[in-house]
C-alpha cells in the first residue's frame, strides 16, 4: 500500500471515528432505553406498574416497579403530575442540560469543516503527485528547447548495438535520403522503439 492510499485510509478512520462520537453524544440517554408510546406509559400509571419516574422537559424516564426502565416523550399534560401524585409515584424534575454556545455551532458546522478538510487534503494530493490516477489521457509530453538538452550523440548511448546501428541508418537517411532512394529506399514514417524500462529508448 502506498502513501496515498495510507492517508486515505486513516483519514477515512477518523472521519467515521469523529461521526460515530458525535452521533452518540448527540443521542439522548446514550441510546441505551427504549422508548414507549405515551398512551402506555398512562395505562401503566393508571395500573399502578410506575415505580419512579424522571422528567427532564418533555423526556420521562420510567422506572417501573418490576425492575423494568424505558422513555418516553410527555406533551403538555397539565394533568399528568397531578396523576403521579394520586399513584404516590416518586417524581424527579431535573434541569435540562444546556449546551454551550460554541459547542452547538461547533456541531452544526462539523460535518461541512469535515468535507472542506478532506477536499483540500486531496486538492494538496493531487498538486503533490499524488493524482497519477486524475491524470490518465494527458499528454506526458514537455517542450525543451536544444539548448538545455545538450548534444546527445550515439556514443553516449549504451545498450543494444543493433537499435543503435538501426537508428543511425535512420539518421543517415535523413541527412541524405537521396543516397538510398537510388537504391529503391523510402523514407520511414516513424520509428517505435519496444523495450523494458531504463534501456535507452528515450535517449535514442
Amino acid at each position: 500500500m502506498n502513501q496515498f492510499s495510507r492517508n486515505i485510509l486513516l483519514w477515512s478512520i477518523i472521519a467515521v471515528a469523529m461521526i460515530s462520537l458525535f452521533s452518540m453524544f448527540n443521542e439522548p440517554g446514550g441510546g441505551t432505553q427504549h422508548s414507549v408510546a405515551y398512551s402506555t406509559f398512562l395505562s401503566q400509571v393508571e395500573n399502578g406498574e410506575v415505580g419512579q419516574v424522571v422528567i427532564e422537559d418533555r423526556n420521562i424516564t420510567v422506572s417501573t416497579h418490576d425492575g423494568r426502565t424505558y422513555s418516553t416523550y410527555a406533551p403538555n399534560d397539565p394533568n399528568l403530575i397531578q396523576s403521579l401524585k394520586d399513584k404516590n409515584i416518586l417524581i424527579d424534575v431535573k434541569k435540562p442540560e444546556e449546551t454551550p454556545l460554541a459547542m452547538s455551532v461547533f456541531i452544526s458546522w462539523f460535518p461541512m469543516l469535515l468535507l472542506i478538510g478532506v477536499w483540500i487534503f486531496f486538492a494538496r494530493q493531487m498538486q503533490g503527485g499524488g493524482g497519477k490516477a486524475m491524470s490518465f489521457g494527458r499528454s506526458r509530453a514537455r517542450m525543451q528547447d536544444q539548448n538545455q538538452v545538450g548534444k546527445v550523440t550515439f556514443a553516449d548511448v549504451a545498450g543494444v548495438d543493433e537499435a543503435k546501428e538501426e537508428l543511425a541508418e535512420v539518421v543517415e537517411f535523413l541527412s541524405n535520403p537521396r543516397k538510398f532512394t537510388r537504391l529503391g529506399g523510402r523514407i520511414p514514417k516513424g520509428v517505435l522503439l519496444v523495450g523494458p524500462p531504463g534501456t535507452g529508448k528515450t535517449l535514442l
